[in-house]
C-alpha cells in the first residue's frame, strides 16, 4: 500500500464520533479556517451549495441550546469549535429562486442564455427525476442532504489534522430553530437546521472502531 493511500486510511481509522473533548486545548485558528474551507470547497447537486455554516462561539447561546440539544451536550462542555449547519429551505432551492439564480450568474458566472437552459434542466431534475415538488419537506430534505456532505468532508479534514469530531443529530430541530431565531441569528424563512458537529481533543481513547467487512458493504456488478 502506497503512502498516501496509508495516510488516507489511518485518518478514517482516528475519526470517531468524539464523546468527551479535553477543555483545556483549543484548535488553532488556521486549522478551524481550513475546517470550514473544507466544507465550503464541499460538492453540492449543481454546485448550488443550499447551506450556511453558523460557528456558536457565544456562551449564552450554548446555554439556551443545551437543555435542547442532548446530543451536543458533551460538546458544550469542552470542545473547542462547534457548527451549525444550516440547510435551504424551499424559498431558495426552487428552481426558479432568487438564490438559484444568483448562484448560476454571480458565483458560477454562467452567461444569461445558458443559465436560463440549467434552470430547465434543474426544474426537469426537481420536477420529475428526484419528484422534490410534492412537498416542501422533501426539497428541504434533499438540501440537508447536501450538508452532511459538507460535514463528511470536515470530519475527514479534522482527521487529518489530528483533531477530533462529533457529527450530532441529538437535538429537537424545532426548539434548537426557535432559539436562533429568537436571537436574531437565523431567518427560517430560509434556513432550517440539519445538523450540528463539533470539533477539539479527544479527552479519552476512544472504543477500538467496529464496521462490516468490505464484502459485506460493496457489491460489484
Amino acid at each position: 500500500m502506497s503512502n498516501k493511500n496509508q495516510l488516507i486510511l489511518d485518518a478514517f481509522k482516528f475519526r470517531h464520533a468524539c464523546k468527551q473533548f479535553d477543555a483545556t486545548k483549543v484548535v488553532s485558528e488556521e486549522d478551524f479556517n481550513t475546517i470550514l474551507d473544507a466544507g465550503r470547497l464541499s460538492p453540492s447537486s449543481f454546485g448550488f451549495e443550499p447551506w450556511k455554516f453558523l460557528v456558536v462561539q457565544d456562551p449564552k447561546i450554548k446555554e439556551k441550546l443545551y437543555p435542547v440539544a442532548w446530543g451536543a451536550q458533551n460538546s458544550f462542555n469542552g470542545a473547542s469549535h462547534f457548527v451549525i449547519l444550516l440547510a435551504r429551505k424551499k424559498i431558495d432551492t426552487l428552481y426558479n429562486s432568487d438564490y438559484i439564480m444568483k448562484i448560476m450568474t454571480e458565483v458560477q458566472k454562467l452567461p444569461s442564455n445558458i443559465a436560463q437552459e440549467r434552470k430547465g434542466y434543474f426544474e426537469n431534475f426537481q420536477r420529475s427525476d428526484f419528484k422534490l415538488l410534492e412537498s416542501d419537506r422533501a426539497l428541504y430534505d434533499w438540501a440537508s442532504k447536501q450538508t452532511y456532505i459538507a460535514m463528511a468532508n470536515m470530519l475527514t479534514t479534522a482527521a487529518f489534522l489530528g483533531i477530533d469530531s462529533c457529527p450530532i443529530e441529538g437535538f429537537n430541530i424545532e426548539a434548537v430553530e426557535k432559539i436562533l431565531e429568537e436571537n436574531n441569528i437565523i431567518d427560517t424563512k430560509h434556513f432550517g437546521v440539519s445538523v450540528m458537529a463539533s470539533f477539539g481533543y479527544r479527552k479519552n481513547e476512544p472504543y477500538p472502531k467496529t464496521r462490516q467487512s468490505i464484502e459485506e458493504v460493496v457489491q460489484f456488478v
